[in-house]
């Protein structure tokens, strides 16, 4: 598996590939990762809405507001 990955993280493609990350639901291997991104699926508890919103947010589409008309902002919903 590692090899097929190119020895590299499977999500950030950068780290070396030496953590072997699962689903603690079912067990099942996804790949391997490097510890920062293992770490922070833990953290996100493997949670994919919570991880879009994180990538939402640091792309600046939760937070970052639009003006509308001159002294009018609209926030993201």
């Amino acid at each position: 598996m590692i090899a097929a990955q190119g020895g590299v993280c499977v999500i950030c493609q950068e780290g070396p590939a030496e953590h072997v990350d699962h689903d603690h639901q079912t067990g099942r291997v996804r790949g391997v990762l490097c510890f920062a991104c293992n770490s922070a699926l833990g953290k996100l508890k493997d949670r994919p809405d919570v991880m879009r919103r994180a990538a939402a947010y640091v792309e600046g589409n939760l937070w970052n507001p639009t003006l509308v008309a001159q002294g009018v902002c609209r926030q993201p919903s």
